[in-house]
């Protein structure tokens, strides 16, 4: 008889809400991570990276209860402007603003700080009936079997489940011990995320700016000491990106400053800076005997659209529904997710990668077939409209 009826490894945003909602649909779910929520940006291992949470998303976090929680916290976005630029100091080549009334909707989502989305999510479960969160207490192994999973914690402890799902990152223990192997695709590039303040109001607009080197991308924030906020993320070959992070305050701000083509007027550096190397990452299966793996476990993907998360919460939605109520772990349940997420993650992954190597690129005839793809996107409605829709998670 299993103890549980569902191990979740990993409490990241992505294992909490898988967590609500499958104890929202009667599962009993324990939830393990070796490393409770930080309780600050600026605390050590703090995810400085932040979230849009799109339309679909909000909409399934309103059905876990997660919702109301992170309104406080969340700021709107109620447009996306996309510039293209070329040299150094970057100079403007074209800009387009994208709308959400396009698509019948008040605002393409709402984006959230991940450290502190982690923090009000493992709060919120902490109060929810039949979710035990072990804080502190991580997977070691698992022992698969047709009648359910024997799970091995990092105390010693053994735990019998129907299923593990496997929500615990890019180098997913899950994953490795249920022997799914990864493709990868390296790009040389290292993602610099953290917070500003800046002289001018964003608008609630998100602004992704493109030149050499891949992405430069402003989201929005709540404000900060009363002067307004927005997270960055900065993308950059590895060498720049090593410069960068060994200028002094103010040189790094200059540098910043004109890379955002001053958009926002003087920015300056808010939090800790936090860097990562940018890859695409797919997992060859999603499944594997009482196993099922979600998010970046799943599938790594360059920053770009907000489509990390964002997929990552699709994978859960499908997991949810898929899963058979009696069984958790049964194969007809693991299949229908297996098929229901592997296309449109491959699809997703693909589309991600050759753009990001597009924007990554500094060559003069690749920076023109990016302005011309962007003027094509936006100025024809019908491309404009499927494009939006695609992002969104509606295609």
């Amino acid at each position: 008889m299993a103890e549980t009826d569902i191990i979740i490894s990993g409490a990241g945003i992505a294992g909490l809400i898988a967590a609500a909602l499958l104890a929202g649909r009667g599962h009993r779910v324990t939830v393990l991570d070796p490393t409770p929520p930080p309780e600050t940006a600026e605390a050590e291992g703090s995810d400085l990276r932040s979230t849009a949470y799109l339309e679909p998303s909000r909409a399934l976090l309103e059905e876990a209860g997660l919702w109301a929680p992170l309104v406080p916290h969340a700021t709107p976005l109620r447009g996306l402007r996309v510039i293209d630029t070329t040299g150094w100091p970057p100079e403007r080549t074209d800009k387009r603003l994208f709308l959400p009334s396009d698509l019948g909707l008040e605002a393409f989502g709402w984006n959230v700080p991940n450290w502190r989305a982690r923090k009000v999510l493992t709060e919120a479960l902490a109060d929810l009936g039949g979710v035990d969160l072990r804080m502190g207490t991580g997977f070691a192994a698992m022992l698969a079997r047709s009648s359910g999973v024997r799970v091995t914690l990092s105390d010693g402890a053994r735990l019998d489940a129907a299923l593990i799902v496997g929500a615990d990152g890019r180098n997913s223990p899950v994953r490795q011990a249920a022997g799914i192997g990864v493709d990868v695709r390296r790009y040389g590039q290292t993602a610099l995320a953290f917070a500003v303040t800046h002289g001018r109001p964003h608008g609630n607009i998100s602004t992704e700016i493109y030149n050499s080197g891949g992405a430069f991308t402003i989201v929005p924030l709540g404000d900060e000491d009363g002067r307004p906020a927005s997270a960055i993320v900065w993308m950059n070959d590895g060498r720049r990106a090593k410069e960068l992070l060994a200028m002094d305050r103010r040189a790094f701000e200059t540098q910043m400053v004109a890379r955002a083509t001053a958009i926002l007027g003087r920015m300056e550096v808010a939090s800790p800076i936090r860097e990562w190397p940018i890859v695409t990452q797919t997992a060859q299966r999603l499944t594997a005997r009482r196993t099922a793996i979600v998010a970046e476990a799943a599938h790594v993907l360059p920053p770009i659209g907000a489509q990390g998360l964002n997929t990552s919460i699709a994978d859960i939605a499908a997991l949810t529904r898929c899963i058979d109520a009696g069984d958790p772990g049964a194969d007809r349940g693991l299949d229908a997710y297996a098929a229901a997420r592997g296309r449109d993650i491959r699809l997703r992954a693909g589309a991600i990668d050759l753009f990001n190597r597009i924007c990554q690129s500094g060559a003069a005839p690749v920076q023109g077939l990016r302005r011309l793809g962007l003027r094509g996107v936006h100025d024809l409605m019908p491309l404009r409209l499927a494009v939006m829709r695609a992002g969104m998670g509606r295609g």
